[in-house]
């Protein structure tokens, strides 16, 4: 008689995911595993980060793979809801073999870290785009800037994390200041 319901379930997901596109389907079951607090890591990102850090001998962020998002949050202690957002990205990237991802994905993760809810995830999001550190990818999908990057490894030294992706950022031309050259 379970065999029959487990059955009936899984053929209920299948059909449910089956007109989703690939990364969809991982994005939604992920969030399944997520919501449910399963912890569960699929074999083909666990042989593949084990064949990332055979391959490399120097990797430039943390060395422990296993950390869980609360973990790393706390060796980071992001203080607002951009450098929360910039960490999550960061983690979600490195430690879940995620690069593109959306603003669910960010809360999922943020939830499944113990965090306090972000009043309003997309805001946090755009906030965190607005500063440089996410980029916006296909599909309205985001994924983690080069300064992103470089802040999150530097964090929980603030200064140093500002002053690196400051002295990253390429300053932009003022057009009114060109223009009026131009004459």
């Amino acid at each position: 008689m379970e065999e029959n319901n487990n059955l009936e379930i899984f053929n209920t997901i299948v059909n449910a995911l089956n007109g989703l596109d690939a990364e969809a389907k991982k994005r939604t079951l992920q969030s399944v595993i997520t919501f449910l607090n399963l912890d569960w890591t699929p074999q083909s990102s666990l042989s593949k980060s084990n064949e990332t850090s055979s391959n490399h001998s120097e990797v430039s962020f943390s060395q422990n793979r296993d950390m869980s998002a609360k973990e790393f949050l706390k060796e980071k202690l992001p203080k607002t809801d951009v450098e929360r957002v910039a960490c999550l990205a960061y983690y979600i990237t490195h430690y879940k073999g995620i690069q593109f991802f959306k603003t669910l994905d960010l809360s999922t993760l943020n939830t499944e870290a113990a965090q306090p809810k972000f009043s309003n995830a997309a805001v946090a999001v755009s906030n965190t785009a607005r500063a440089g550190l996410i980029v916006q990818a296909s599909k309205g999908a985001s994924q983690l800037s080069a300064a992103g990057e470089v802040f999150v490894q530097a964090l929980p030294d603030r200064e140093s994390a500002r002053e690196k992706v400051k002295n990253m950022r390429v300053r932009k031309r003022n057009k009114k200041a060109t223009s009026k050259n131009d004459d």
